[in-house]
């Protein structure tokens, strides 16, 4: 995970039974930039989306998200933990020139199963390109290109993830009189290419005290095929909020 105070967080989720059960062998590391050295202030330093970078079945990099200073950077891996200076992606201009905390928020990779395999996917969080729109992009070398998700009415796109089947899950978050409100859409694998509108049904929604401010999403596969998508939130360093990791069984 990343805070958005410019720090890695790396560790082992332990489970019992498939769910979720502790964290162990937690480690945080700074974020450090292309020469090296720490992110200097907040502008720079506020990282939002993490995503693992898969080469011949094996994870090889970290690929992060920034807004503010609106970009996108791999850090190696030792030890399954990244690690040494940014190496920065290049992005579209728009994306780059987008230098607020509206800008990159959620960044996912095509499995090989998409139409779009081996891809970046990149949402903004609050930024409309076209009217109805959240922009988006993909970065790939065959499918490079703009894109966008339709809006939600009370909510903003926080992270997404691929399942394996190539289908996109895009987490969503609201705010309305500090009190948080999310839910996931699940969006048809043929949707996500250039020039698309992306959209999909309501899979998973919920409001009121069981819910935080969450921005993190994450899928993997257990053993027996099981699909679990997890959602983490984020509490902004806020006496108020609170981090929560919910884990969930996508029903076949």
């Amino acid at each position: 995970m990343v805070t958005d105070q410019g720090h890695f967080l790396s560790g082992t989720l332990d489970l019992a039974d498939g769910a979720p059960a502790g964290l162990s062998g937690a480690q945080i590391d700074i974020i450090r930039n292309s020469s090296g050295n720490p992110l200097p202030n907040k502008f720079s330093s506020d990282s939002e989306a993490i995503e693992v970078v898969i080469r011949n079945g094996q994870p090889a990099a970290m690929r992060v998200g920034f807004e503010n200073l609106s970009r996108i950077a791999d850090f190696d891996l030792s030890g399954g933990r990244p690690f040494g200076p940014a190496r920065e992606i290049a992005v579209p201009q728009w994306l780059t020139d987008l230098r607020t905390n509206e800008s990159i928020e959620a960044v996912c990779i095509a499995p090989p199963a998409s139409p779009v395999a081996g891809s970046t996917l990149v949402i903004a969080e609050s930024h409309q390109r076209a009217s109805g729109q959240w922009a988006a992009t993909l970065l790939g070398n065959t499918d490079r290109g703009d894109l966008g998700l339709q809006t939600a009415p009370g909510v903003n796109p926080t992270d997404c993830a691929f399942l394996p089947n190539g289908d996109l899950l895009v987490v969503e978050r609201g705010l309305a009189l500090l009190s948080f409100s999310m839910q996931i859409r699940l969006i048809p694998a043929d949707q996500v290419r250039p020039g698309a509108t992306m959209d999909g049904a309501v899979i998973l929604s919920g409001s009121g005290s069981a819910v935080d401010n969450f921005e993190g999403l994450g899928v993997r596969t257990l053993p027996n095929g099981q699909t679990r998508i997890t959602i983490v939130s984020d509490d902004n360093f806020n006496a108020f909020q609170r981090t929560l990791l919910l884990d969930f069984s996508l029903p076949d």
